[in-house]
């Protein structure tokens, strides 16, 4: 018997956690702290007879607050996606998943959720990153 809904669901996945990679890849070289530090620079060197008008200021502290809750957002959507992954994962122990391509197929004895996804463990030793296109009987 072949289930498509987890496929599907775990090409969702797979898609949400790209995103949230590339968004945390951004977060993590753009943080609130090197915003601060560019931001105390641009003050230590500014013009003192045209001193930073007090809109762009209010608009900058403004664009910090943002940096900040996207950092924030970021962290709660890594959690979210392992607890998803987990979730997932435990419904696949004791069933039998077969690849895309119909090369690898057993009985799975744990899964491992890892950087790029969840990662099967067979009975037999072998592993398989369960993405879009496995087959679960």
């Amino acid at each position: 018997m072949t289930v498509t809904s987890t496929a599907a669901t775990s090409a969702a996945t797979t898609t949400a956690t790209t995103a949230a990679k590339a968004a945390s890849t951004v977060a993590a070289k753009l943080n609130a702290e090197t915003f601060l530090t560019l931001f105390m620079e641009q003050l230590k060197n500014q013009d003192p007879t045209k001193p930073m008008d007090s809109t762009e200021y209010v608009s900058q502290l403004a664009t910090l607050s943002q940096v900040e809750q996207a950092t924030q957002t970021n962290k709660k959507l890594d959690s979210l996606l392992s607890s998803s992954f987990l979730d997932q994962a435990e419904a696949l122990v004791g069933r039998t998943i077969t690849s895309a391509d119909g090369t690898v197929s057993g009985v799975v004895t744990s899964v491992k959720v890892t950087s790029d996804g969840a990662v099967a463990t067979l009975k037999d030793g072998s592993s398989l990153l369960l993405q879009s296109g496995i087959s679960v009987s």
